[in-house]
């Protein structure tokens, strides 16, 4: 089907495609073939910087429904009522890996969810796993750049990696949960999404409740093993991409049962462990979860580049009824993600289509800037004002945290139970014994990569004191493989 003649960015005819213009036949090539120009200049600007995490990535649009009251906890519209439906997209991503990176590695994947809400765009930014390898944001840039490719080698280095995990003992929990089995999903439709942060949801009382999400596949868990994996990645390096793709294309639609688990905010002071440190989880006999939803991905992205690539997600983005936690990580989060976007997409990232509001408008006071669309026309600029522009509500998303004491750097509040290696002993001794085994294998295979003694040293311990069995099990392990 046709549909009208080439043009230029400008919309003028093009009248040749094939060939550029010269100076006479076989002449050199005139500068005034400005679709030669245009063409060769878009083509050396049609990359933007890629993601320095989560840098692969798919996404597909969907629906979230909601199947359960939860009024009682939170105000947020799109929670109110059974039966609801809200448009949503998700971007799933591996973390370490660059944008030509296989998808079938070990590796956490982002579960990143955007809901298209009538009050406003909500995302919840989270992993495929309920925890996190830091508690303060801090140290963040400092992880990555072990898990990234070294400056003087240019590959990732297994010194590097293990040196920072053994420093770095809260991290134990999560490096458990990495090389277990669920370190490598078979597909994104085959594992399950967590929130993973504490975030505050409060109801028109006002009432407080901290929470944490839960997203359970609908099409069960499933899992490749380290050698089924290091065949698929060099097979087909598209692999999760390619299934969830496909998967919707035939209408096969992955779905996701969703959860929340809720304590009353009265709770957190004397919780056995710190309800906001992302090391740890909240086991469910304290606090059981709670269904009230149903997510379903029925739509493929038209473009990659515009909806994945361009996609941007930012924990800061709340609705009324729901709102952050003293989290240390997540409240660094606040700031990093959008200051990311601003750096990679640019200033209007936000009103892209992909991320602009698509249940309500945005209606704000900034002007101008790179992609500047014109939308305002030719509103007022500021507030308040006398022509009728956008006013405050007086009314926030969510309700103030007492603090007290004094401004100083400090380290997460420790809780009675609190210590860096109790929930990941309590993940060991929950495996069945092939499961055991599987992950002593995972672990000695990587940490055996270790060059320096010292630093495999501290990293077996760390596991040790988790659990005596495990850490015994992995030393024996790495000193056969090391010789």
């Amino acid at each position: 089907m046709t549909q009208g003649p080439l043009t230029t960015e400008a919309g003028a005819p093009v009248a040749d495609n094939q060939n550029s213009e010269t100076a006479g036949v076989g002449g050199p090539v005139l500068v005034q073939d400005q679709l030669l120009l245009e063409k060769l200049a878009h083509f050396n600007r049609e990359r933007i910087p890629e993601r320095v995490v989560h840098a692969r990535g798919a996404g597909a649009y969907g629906t979230f429904t909601v199947t359960a009251d939860v009024t009682r906890y939170t105000r947020a519209k799109f929670l109110s009522e059974v039966g609801k439906e809200t448009e949503v997209f998700l971007r799933f991503s591996t973390v370490a890996g660059n944008l030509g990176a296989p998808d079938a590695v070990r590796d956490p994947r982002g579960f990143a969810l955007k809901f298209y809400t009538e009050e406003g765009n909500y995302d919840l930014v989270g992993n495929n796993t309920p925890v996190f390898f830091i508690r303060d944001a801090i140290k963040f840039p400092d992880f990555i750049h072990t898990q990234k490719r070294d400056p003087y080698t240019g590959s990732q280095e297994a010194d590097n990696v293990f040196d920072f995990w053994g420093l770095s003992p809260e991290s134990t929990h999560q490096v458990t949960w990495l090389f277990g089995d669920r370190g490598i999903p078979a597909s994104y439709r085959h594992m399950d999404g967590f929130g993973s942060h504490t975030f505050q949801w409060n109801n028109e009382a006002g009432e407080v409740f901290w929470v944490k999400y839960h997203f359970k596949t609908d099409q069960g868990i499933k899992n490749l093993t380290a050698e089924e994996a290091e065949i698929l990645a060099g097979k087909d390096p598209d692999s999760h991409q390619r299934d969830l793709r496909e998967s919707i294309e035939r209408g096969d639609f992955p779905s996701w049962t969703v959860y929340v688990q809720v304590m009353p905010a009265a709770e957190a002071a004397t919780y056995r462990f710190n309800p906001f440190d992302l090391t740890k989880v909240w086991p469910h006999a304290d606090y059981p979860l709670i269904e009230f939803g149903k997510l379903e991905l029925n739509r493929n992205p038209e473009n990659i580049f515009a909806e994945v690539e361009q996609s941007i997600f930012s924990p800061a983005h709340f609705v009324p009824g729901i709102g952050p936690s003293p989290d240390k990580m997540l409240q660094g989060r606040l700031f990093g993600y959008g200051d990311a976007h601003r750096y990679r997409v640019g200033i209007n990232a936000d009103q892209l289509p992909v991320n602009r509001p698509h249940a309500t408008e945005a209606r704000t006071h900034s002007r101008d800037g790179y992609l500047y669309d014109g939308r305002h026309k030719g509103a007022k600029n500021y507030e308040p004002n006398s022509f009728g522009g956008p006013t405050e509500t007086g009314r926030p998303l969510w309700q103030p945290i007492a603090v007290t004491g004094v401004t100083r750097e400090t380290v997460t509040p420790v809780h009675t139970e609190d210590n860096d290696f109790v929930q990941a002993g309590n993940l060991y001794r929950l495996m069945t014994e092939e499961e055991k085994e599987r992950l002593v294998k995972n672990l000695a295979n990587a940490i055996s990569g270790v060059t320096r003694d010292e630093i495999a040293a501290r990293a077996i311990n760390n596991f040790r004191q988790a659990d005596e069995d495990f850490g015994k099990r992995l030393e024996a392990a790495v000193q056969a493989l090391r010789g």
